[in-house]
C-alpha cells in the first residue's frame, strides 16, 4: 500500500506519473471517494500524462467516454454513480471492455462490487480530511 499526503492540484502531474508507474500492467483501476474528493479531475491528470488528445470529462449520463492518446491507445473511462444495479453494466458490455486490453477507469466502482471481484485491479482511494488530500493506492 503506498499513500500520497497533502498533494495539491498544481502537484497532480507529478501525482498521476506516480500513479502510472505504481499501476504497473494492471488494466482495471478504481477511483474510490466521496462526491466532490476529486476522482474526475485525477483521472483527467492521469489521462494527460498518458497523452490523451481528446477532451476528458466525467461520463455520468452516459456511463462510459472513449479517449485516444497520442500513440493511439484507448482508455475508457466508466462513471458507475447512476446505475441500479450490476445488469447495467452488463448491458453496457462492460466485460467486452474488460477483455479489450485498454486500460479502464471506473468511477464509483461499488456499484459493481460483484462484477469486480473477479477481476484483478488496482484501486485508488481519495479522502480529503482537514483540509488535506491523500491518495491511498493498493
Amino acid at each position: 500500500m503506498n499513500i500520497l499526503n497533502n498533494y495539491q492540484l498544481t502537484d497532480l502531474p507529478e501525482v498521476s506519473k506516480t500513479i502510472i508507474e505504481l499501476a504497473k500492467n494492471n488494466k482495471i483501476w478504481t477511483f474510490n471517494g466521496e462526491m466532490g474528493a476529486g476522482k474526475t479531475t485525477l483521472i483527467k491528470a492521469v489521462c494527460a500524462t498518458f497523452g490523451v488528445i481528446d477532451e476528458v470529462s466525467s461520463p455520468t449520463f452516459s456511463m462510459v467516454n472513449e479517449y485516444k492518446t497520442k500513440n493511439g491507445e484507448t482508455i475508457f473511462h466508466f462513471d458507475f454513480y447512476r446505475i441500479k444495479s450490476s445488469s447495467e453494466a452488463y448491458d453496457l458490455g462492460i466485460e467486452d471492455y474488460f477483455d479489450s486490453g485498454s486500460i479502464c477507469l471506473i468511477e464509483w466502482p461499488s456499484m459493481i462490487d460483484e462484477i469486480l471481484q473477479n477481476e484483478t485491479t488496482f484501486n485508488i482511494f481519495i479522502e480529503i480530511k482537514n483540509n488535506q488530500r491523500q491518495i491511498t493506492l493498493n
